[in-house]
């Protein structure tokens, strides 16, 4: 039998080449030259790129035997992962590999922000000796902000606390049982800002973190603070910064992204006290080979028919039949979950039950997880790392089977409770030939509604009005309402509809519902495929 092609369309690590050499042919090819590549597809079993090849659906339709793309890296622009799983192609990336090489890219521009390395540097190379014009701080005994403390922020966290300093941090989806664990007191945003000396940023870029640091937050800093960015552009505002370091309210920068890349002109390049770097968080040696061996490894498992722990879709993994149509359901729920609760719990159970507990369905409980964790960080969530996201968060995990399910064929539910006690349920399952996906409990309040992609959910105290409140404002916005659901506990007593509407209701339509009605709670979410 002839052994399965590899196409390696760009610079691949030695290593991973060498994993990939035992098991199946490998060729080359420039990616980036479309009328290379596309040819090249015609036989090839997995294809193996960084960023500079695009595979879109135009380059999957001429694959036709492709069973697996795998990014050597992190980001998965170049890669239409929809029209892959349309095509059941699994696509597969490396979401580890350069988490150590960004958290010491952030230690790197710290330390050369506090003892002025480059202006000291270019000064010396042009003839000139400035001991005392480029006299910088010690790191011992200060404290250290770190904005988001997921696995490169605790990296960044662990390898300050060598330094002698003291460690606080902001991350709402942190538990301060784990911060403590490694050494760090959790702070509110505000408190993180005025007590540090030196700040850090390792946030995810999303709607809720975009100019998190801004103008409002720079103005609540000692003039004394520097603040580095090695994370995502544009969570620090260059403007606000800018204005900070004109006025004398911020002493140093260290910046490594921008909100737009390549950047080779910016005002903050003005400065002496601001070093920059062009996005080399993850160029390093080391960051490259765990990128091409994680990939080799995961290529190996794809076409071996295993399940693949690094995979972004579930197509083509070792999952059994029985199972797979709950994956996407599972992952929906644990969205569900995570906006209701509006934080990270502390204790989170995932509940298998009906004929499907007869099978392994661990993979559920990854599933759930992908999903708590989807709309928190901006990486992707893969199966592998979902679990380590949990960990690193102080999050318990537990699986919970049962054959027995009355009212359902199967129901998978996930409850947790968070860090003040509250409790937070959700539970679906799949009706009908077509596997149809519905919701059928929230914080026990039983329904059956289908999970569409866009949803809201409005808890409220039982009284007359307050549908045809709803009803009438989103008419007003124009948002078609496509299906309701009202559950009380009891006449008078507390309710929640539950909605499924053809499109985002703007937020501050759903501010002012939530206003009209005195709404508990109040939550949006869209459930894109």
């Amino acid at each position: 039998m002839p052994k399965p092609v590899v196409l390696v369309a760009e610079e691949l690590s030695p290593a991973g080449i060498a994993l990939l050499e035992e098991d199946f042919e490998v060729r080359h090819v420039n990616g980036a030259d479309r009328s290379e590549l596309l040819p090249a597809l015609a036989d090839v079993d997995a294809l193996i790129v960084r960023s500079a090849t695009k595979v879109d659906a135009e380059a999957l339709a001429a694959a036709s035997r492709l069973q697996v793309v795998a990014r050597a890296g992190v980001g998965l622009d170049n890669v239409d992962v929809d029209a892959a799983t349309k095509a059941g192609v699994l696509v597969v990336n490396a979401p580890t590999s350069n988490i150590i090489s960004a958290a010491e890219q952030a230690i790197n521009l710290l330390l050369a922000s506090a003892r002025n390395t480059a202006p000291a540097h270019n000064a010396l190379i042009n003839g000139e000796w400035k001991r005392s014009k480029y006299t910088g701080v010690e790191l011992y005994e200060k404290t250290v902000g770190v904005v988001g403390l997921g696995r490169i922020g605790a990296l960044v966290a662990q390898r300050l606390s060598a330094f002698g300093t003291k460690v606080i941090a902001y991350d709402p989806f942190v538990q301060p049982a784990r911060a403590a664990q490694i050494g760090v007191e959790m702070t509110t945003l505000d408190e993180l800002l005025e007590r540090s000396d030196f700040i850090t940023i390792h946030l995810p870029k999303n709607k809720d973190t975009l100019g998190l640091i801004g103008d409002e937050a720079l103005s609540k800093v000692k003039p004394t603070v520097r603040v580095i960015n090695a994370a995502r552009g544009g969570i620090l505002d260059e403007d606000a910064l800018y204005r900070a370091l004109k006025d004398g309210r911020v002493a140093g920068a260290g910046i490594d992204v921008f909100a737009k890349e390549p950047c080779t002109d910016s005002p903050l390049f003005e400065f002496e006290n601001v070093v920059v770097a062009p996005h080399l968080g993850a160029s390093t040696e080391e960051a490259q080979e765990k990128a091409g061996t994680q990939v080799a490894r995961s290529v190996k498992l794809a076409l071996s028919g295993e399940f693949v722990p690094d995979a972004v879709n579930v197509q083509g993994t070792g999952v059994a039949e029985e199972i797979k149509p709950g994956l996407p359901l599972t992952e929906k729920l644990g969205r569900v979950f995570t906006s209701l609760a509006g934080t990270i719990a502390s204790r989170i159970d995932v509940e298998v039950r009906g004929e499907i507990a007869a099978h392994d369905v661990k993979v559920l409980e990854l599933a759930a997880l992908k999903g708590v964790f989807a709309d928190v960080v901006e990486d992707t969530v893969t199966f592998v790392n979902a679990p380590l996201l949990a960990k690193e968060r102080g999050v318990e995990v537990n699986l919970v089977t049962s054959d027995d399910s009355s009212d359902w064929r199967n129901l998978i539910s996930v409850r947790g409770v968070l860090a003040d006690g509250t409790r937070v349920s959700v539970s679906g399952t799949l009706t009908g030939p077509r596997q149809i996906e519905k919701l059928v409990e929230i914080n026990n309040y039983t329904m059956e509604i289908g999970l569409a992609e866009h949803m809201v959910f409005l808890a409220y105290e039982d009284r007359p009005g307050v549908v045809g409140k709803v009803g009438a404002l989103l008419g007003d916005a124009d948002v078609n309402i496509a299906g309701m659901q009202v559950i009380r506990d009891q006449e008078g007593g507390k309710a929640l509809i539950a909605l499924t509407v053809d499109s985002a209701v703007p937020e501050e339509i759903l501010s002012s519902i939530s206003g009209e009605i005195d709404a508990d709670i109040s939550r949006q979410i869209d459930l894109e495929d």
